[in-house]
């Protein structure tokens, strides 16, 4: 009958709306989960890998598990660390976040293979002494748990949102493992008071610089009568002295291992391309600047494409240095099975290098655009010229560092820098509101309403960075303990 038939469609399309309700909830709820699926299928792609090649025994084993945890923390690096090498041209709108991944996971992957290093120290730069645990099964063990130990506090800073060392989440998991195995007197307590003393120097050194190269722009470009004639002026000196300051940067940290350039030499070339390009700038911004509005935010357009190669620069530089962090100890545990040797320094095989360099990648694409999102826009607002003098910044403080003889943090500094860029904003702030007399509305509450750095994530970041080391290191020593325990 035409009536059970109109009810029969109308039940019908009841069940139907019941199904894509369901639907919409299962990909409403699925959908967090598809980057951990994707990093759990790589990882087990590695452990599957190397196994096909290394055969699994006894003794290859403890290799293919150290092989997945490499690949987990080379997930975890590329997913905190390179944050705070995107995040201020993000920020600063110089490029969309899906531009920055692909750049970063090309210059990333690049600088991994083509200047990673082939040498690591197995005690993670002197951090333990090698005959404190000069047993083979012993130093498998306390650098398998000072790898997983790492990998896994990286991964619950990532979680919280705070951008930390992964230099000392590893160094704290030698430490850690390096106690357990060996009492404290198995530790090298000098440096690790250097490590500690970097907490302060590397944010300090990244915030002061950073805050130095903007008030000399606002002085000498942004608060002039004609902006343009101003940027004319200054803009194609500070690009040279971006580009002087990468060249030898690169030379110093991204090079260093296939190329072996002091302190000195790098300084020159720096001083040779700076001139170089501050020449060639010259007319450039010339014609850049044509038909542009005598206002700030006309910089934007100058420093746009000088913002972009800072960034692809600073990941090439992180990818041939921090790569060491993911792989470092898998290479000591390499070494450690095949010789039954735990040498001061190893080399660091072909494929052990390719799977920190592709963790990296994969962990940036997956999971990178939320600490990229938090350092570009969620401690202080960025822009063009404030997110230059953040990357500036980042490489001069590193050269400084390294003519000091200071470890230093790449993570610290960045941050610094841009704790430096909002703390000088709300300095200048306060003193243009003090120096009107007629502003009405610069009571102290209001002040207060105008702070340009968000104090939870000040806080948040700076008790990450502090409790890194002695958490890496009790949790390392505490899975070091386990570890022991079964394999006895």
């Amino acid at each position: 009958m035409p009536g059970t038939d109109l009810k029969s469609w109308k039940t019908l399309n009841k069940d139907l709306a019941r199904f894509a309700s369901l639907e919409q909830a299962a990909a409403y709820v699925s959908r967090p989960l598809v980057a951990p699926g994707i990093a759990l299928a790589f990882m087990v792609l590695v452990g599957l890998t190397v196994a096909g090649f290394a055969g699994i025994t006894p003794a290859t084993a403890i290799v293919i598990a150290a092989a997945v945890v490499g690949a987990y923390m080379a997930l975890n690096i590329g997913a905190n660390d390179v944050a705070n090498n995107m995040g201020p041209a993000v920020g600063a709108r110089a490029m969309t976040i899906g531009s920055a991944l692909i750049i970063a996971a090309i210059c990333e992957t690049a600088g991994a293979l083509l200047a990673g290093g082939e040498v690591v120290s197995t005690i993670s730069r002197g951090i333990v002494a090698p005959e404190a645990v000069a047993q083979p099964g012993v130093f498998v063990w306390a650098m398998f748990s000072a790898l997983l130990a790492g990998a896994l506090w990286i991964n619950l800073a990532t979680w919280i949102g705070a951008p930390v060392s992964t230099t000392h989440a590893i160094v704290g998991g030698v430490m850690g493992a390096g106690i357990a195995a060996a009492g404290f007197g198995a530790v090298n307590w000098p440096t690790m008071g250097a490590i500690v003393a970097s907490w302060v120097i590397s944010p300090l050194l990244g915030g002061v610089i950073a805050a130095m190269f903007l008030a000399f722009i606002k002085t000498r470009i942004i608060y002039t009568p004609d902006i343009l004639h101003s940027a004319r002026r200054w803009v194609p000196l500070l690009i040279g002295i971006m580009a002087g300051t990468f060249a030898a940067y690169l030379a110093l940290k991204g090079l260093s291992k296939v190329w072996d350039v002091g302190l000195g030499l790098a300084l020159q070339i720096g001083l040779v391309v700076a001139v170089l390009t501050a020449l060639v700038m010259r007319p450039i911004i010339a014609r850049q600047s044509v038909g542009l509005e005598n206002r700030k935010k006309s910089l934007k357009e100058l420093f746009a494409i000088p913002l972009v190669l800072s960034a692809a620069l600073l990941s090439f530089a992180h990818g041939a240095n921090d790569v060491a962090n993911a792989v470092g100890p898998l290479a000591a545990i390499v070494h450690a099975v095949q010789d039954g040797t735990s040498g001061d320094q190893v080399q660091i095989p072909l494929w052990v290098m390719l799977i920190g360099a592709l963790g990296l990648s994969v962990g940036l694409l997956l999971f990178g655009p939320k600490l990229i999102n938090i350092v570009g826009n969620e401690i202080t607002r960025l822009n063009a010229v404030r997110a230059y003098c953040v990357a500036l910044s980042a490489a001069v403080t590193v050269i400084i560092a390294s003519w000091l003889g200071l470890p230093v943090s790449s993570t610290h500094i960045a941050i610094g820098g841009i704790f430096g860029v909002g703390f000088f904003r709300e300095w200048y702030h306060e003193k243009i509101i003090g120096e009107r007399r007629d502003d009405t509305e610069s009571s102290p509450e209001l002040r207060r309403r105008r702070k340009v750095v968000r104090r939870t994530h000040f806080t948040t970041i700076l008790a990450a960075w502090v409790i890194t080391v002695p958490a890496s290191a009790l949790l390392s020593a505490g899975l070091f303990l386990l570890f022991l325990r079964f394999w006895h």
